[in-house]
C-alpha cells in the first residue's frame, strides 16, 4: 500500500526587512526533506498579496510555524495570515520553530497555541527554539548545535503522527466546522 506523502507548510512568520525567518525556515524545510513521507513547502507571510498563500495553506496536511519573538509576542503579519484563513487550519496539526533573544521565541509560541486551538487546529507539544537566533546558525545557514537536528527529529516524529491521524480522520469523516 502506497501512502501519499504529507504536505508540510513551513510558514515564515515575519515580514520585516532584514528578517532571519527565511534562514530558519530553510533549515527546517531541509530537515523535513530528509523524510520521504514528508514534502515541505515554504509559505511566506510577506507574500500574502500574491494569492498563493490560501492555496498553499489549504493543500497542507500539517504546518510548521517559524516565528520570531518581537516585544514578547509574535509578528502582526503572522496573526493576519492566521486570522484570514480559518478553515485551512482546521483539524490539522501545527508545530513551532521559534527564535529570538533570551527566550528563543517561546513566549510567542505560548501565545500562538490558544489561537490555533480556537481555529480547531492541534498544536504539537514539542518545539524547536533558538535562543539568540542568528548566533545559532553559521553564515551558510547551518545550525551550530547538532542537538537542534535531534530536536527537529522529535518534533517531526510527532507532527507526522498527528498529520497522518488527522488526514485519515478527515477522509473518513469530514470535520464539522
Amino acid at each position: 500500500m502506497e501512502i501519499t506523502p504529507l504536505r508540510v507548510a513551513v510558514v515564515i512568520g515575519s515580514a520585516r526587512e532584514g528578517r532571519f525567518g527565511p534562514t530558519v525556515a530553510a533549515w527546517i524545510a531541509a530537515e523535513i526533506g530528509l523524510r520521504p513521507e514528508l514534502v515541505p513547502e515554504l509559505v511566506d507571510v510577506a507574500e500574502v498579496g500574491s494569492g498563493t498563500v490560501t492555496k498553499q495553506l489549504g493543500l497542507a496536511d500539517a504546518f510548521i510555524v517559524v516565528t520570531p519573538e518581537y516585544n514578547h509576542s509574535f509578528p502582526a503579519p503572522l496573526k493576519a495570515v492566521i486570522d484570514d484563513h480559518y478553515t485551512e487550519w482546521q483539524a490539522k496539526p501545527v508545530a513551532f520553530v521559534s527564535y529570538g533573544g533570551l527566550s528563543g521565541g517561546l513566549r510567542a509560541v505560548e501565545q500562538l497555541r490558544p489561537i490555533f486551538a480556537e481555529l480547531h487546529a492541534v498544536t504539537v507539544r514539542d518545539t524547536v527554539s533558538f535562543h539568540g537566533g542568528r548566533k545559532c546558525f553559521d553564515v551558510d545557514g547551518r545550525v551550530a548545535d547538532p542537538e537542534s537536528s535531534a530536536a527537529a527529529g522529535r518534533l517531526l516524529d510527532r507532527l507526522t503522527w498527528w498529520a497522518h491521524t488527522l488526514r485519515d480522520a478527515r477522509v473518513a469523516r469530514p470535520y464539522a466546522s
